[in-house]
């Protein structure tokens, strides 16, 4: 490859595979070889192979093919054999179109404002094309930043009639997933069903400890010696869903309910970037209710 064409790579023109299936000799070369005669030069590849009695394989390869738009078509029916010969799910990405992210908001916005540091600074590469709110505590911030700010007052009274007006404005505005930055309302299995492992929630925990309402509180009673935060994506089940991201910091007697408060927000706003990073880049990979993350 002339050292220009290397220097002068178009960012449509580099895609992602995602793979997971059995494990079994000849699949990353099989994998590889199938690159390369599409023209695929692979740029990065992260592995795994899990050592349980399922014996699954996954990988993620970024690859650049000259041109991948036109070809991507072809590329992947001439992989549809490849797939039923390794028994193969897979998914392939783009460049062509940012992933877009609604943002899902309550009283609390530590994370919201994170999130939209990242987004400001190019270092979240996707579009937001709405916030939601079930307050209008965040309507100025978001506006400021051109994004538009529907607010939808929500109980479990209501709940039903809230998510359709939200799936309506969804579907509006051509969504990709959703992003729980502390909102404090439980979905529905139909909600949830519409957006499989694409909606995903910050939970001010380090589950599977203190699921549900009230977890910084808890943890005091409990006198915890560690404070922490897990990101994960939504399920039908409360705070059950696949873990996408964890981190913790110690804390001691001396803490009481308010700074554990504080400590645990500065965790989330991080946990739940860093989530929503390796999910607009493809890097994550669920399998049963677990996730399998190439950092």
């Amino acid at each position: 490859m002339a050292i220009e064409e290397y220097l002068n790579r178009k960012k449509e023109d580099i895609g992602r595979l995602l793979v997971k299936c059995p494990d079994r000799p000849g699949i990353v070369s099989a994998l590889s070889t199938f690159l390369y005669e599409h023209g695929g030069d692979i740029m990065e590849s992260t592995q795994f192979s899990s050592d349980d009695p399922t014996r699954m394989f996954f990988i993620r390869i970024e690859f650049y093919v000259k041109d991948l738009l036109e070809k991507r078509g072809q590329m992947e029916r001439d992989f549809k054999p490849l797939a039923e010969e390794f028994q193969i799910d897979y998914k392939f990405s783009y460049n062509d179109r940012r992933k877009r992210a609604a943002i899902f908001v309550s009283r609390e916005i530590h994370c919201l404002l994170e999130l939209l540091w990242e987004w400001q600074s190019g270092d979240l590469d996707m579009d937001i094309p709405l916030v939601i709110s079930n307050h209008e505590v965040a309507r100025d911030i978001v506006e400021q930043h051109g994004i538009p700010y529907y607010y939808i007052p929500a109980n479990k009274d209501i709940r039903e009639e809230v998510e359709a007006k939200q799936l309506k404005l969804l579907e509006q505005y051509d969504v990709d997933f959703i992003i729980l930055a502390r909102y404090m309302q439980i979905l529905t299995p139909n909600f949830v069903a519409r957006y499989p492992n694409r909606i995903i929630n910050i939970h001010h925990s380090f589950l599977p400890a203190f699921i549900g309402a009230r977890p910084y509180e808890r943890a005091y009673e409990r006198g915890v010696k560690l404070i922490g935060a897990t990101s994960h994506y939504v399920t039908d089940e409360l705070d059950q869903g696949p873990i996408i991201e964890q981190d913790i910091e110690r804390v001691d007697h001396r803490n009481n309910v308010a700074s554990l408060k504080k400590i645990g927000q500065r965790i989330e706003r991080t946990v739940l970037a860093r989530a929503v990073k390796w999910h607009i880049q493809d890097r994550i990979i669920v399998k049963d209710n677990k996730t399998i993350v190439f950092q």
